[in-house]
């Protein structure tokens, strides 16, 4: 066995024990759950960069996934902080939120505009066509001329096809983020995960990043396949992964962390804290639980590993990941 290969696997040992520990302690400490007034030691002690935020303005933009939802309202920055009241949230990382798609360069001015008034929105995934070249070129012309555009994201979970990423022309869409130095943002079912593992495989020299677990089915209980999908992508160099979401994964009304806790475990375990950040998907993580409560989940379920591994989980690896200005 090589040196590298030894020096992984030992890694990962650590990893596995340091949560093994720290999720031991966690749960002493469960009828604190489901109170969102929960004890303030639950809190993130360390700054936390918000890598997963979506603002939108229906007044504004078209967003036809939101008619009828009881999410649809305008969700704009001062609603995220008094979410987010109590915490040490330094800065946000907006994510686009599937405007109309002829809006997204739109959108991305407009929450550029949110940002000149609003400093700690640092940085914007923004919406951009893999499918479509002219298209594509068009939105990164526009782009460049943006510096808070850090990635772009083409959410593939909204395309019927398992493997509708492995199509030439999206592959050929991906790879030009290279010469641009943008990450691509993948929001993909459990399903796809497969397919996405090829897309990086083939795209070596774009940097991905993995949202929400890699959206597992937590409300089945399903573990395989999405655990061995997992480990594939972990195994590659070039793609990092969102620690959020998992709430909504869940049954929305009768949700318990201890059934986060595996999910969770899994993605730290094998990723490492090297490559994970956390990111609360507000506001469409308030349709199963408050910003409030998903942190203090995720900040008890983290209490037993060490304070430098929590600080890159919650805050240096989104500001590596997405260029953050100190």
């Amino acid at each position: 066995m090589q040196n590298s290969q030894l020096s992984r696997i030992r890694r990962r040992a650590f990893i596995r024990s340091s949560l093994v520990a720290g999720l031991g302690a966690a749960f002493l400490k469960r009828s604190l759950w489901g109170a969102e007034g929960a004890a303030a030691s639950l809190l993130p002690d360390l700054p936390t960069v918000d890598s997963h935020v979506h603002f939108w303005d229906p007044a504004r933009l078209d967003y036809a996934w939101l008619k009828n939802s009881a999410i649809g309202g305008p969700k704009l920055p001062p609603d995220y902080w008094e979410a987010a009241r109590g915490f040490r949230v330094e800065k946000l990382v907006f994510v686009e939120a599937a405007c109309r798609r002829d809006q997204a360069r739109d959108e991305a001015a407009w929450v550029e505009k949110l940002a000149a008034s609003e400093p700690r929105i640092a940085a914007i995934v923004a919406f951009a066509p893999m499918d479509d070249e002219k298209a594509l070129g068009q939105a990164l012309e526009d782009f460049s001329h943006r510096p808070l555009v850090k990635g772009i994201r083409h959410l593939v979970q909204s395309e019927p096809h398992a493997e509708f990423c492995l199509r030439p022309q999206f592959i050929a869409g991906v790879k030009r983020l290279a010469k641009a130095k943008l990450t691509f943002d993948v929001g993909a079912r459990a399903e796809q995960l497969p397919a996405v593992a090829q897309l990086v495989e083939q795209c070596p020299q774009v940097s991905f990043v993995l949202n929400h677990l890699g959206n597992p089915d937590v409300k089945q209980g399903a573990f395989k396949p999405w655990s061995q999908d997992i480990q594939r992508l972990a195994a590659l160099p070039n793609i990092v992964c969102k620690v959020s979401g998992a709430a909504t994964k869940a049954d929305w009304n009768a949700w318990k962390a201890e059934q986060l806790k595996p999910y969770i475990a899994h993605v730290l375990a094998t990723f490492g804290f090297e490559r994970v950040l956390f990111g609360s998907d507000w506001p469409v993580c308030t349709l199963a639980c408050s910003l409030r409560r998903w942190l203090e989940v995720l900040s008890e379920l983290t209490s037993g590993c060490s304070r430098a591994e929590r600080e890159r989980l919650f805050s240096l690896n989104a500001r590596k990941v997405y260029r953050l200005r100190t």
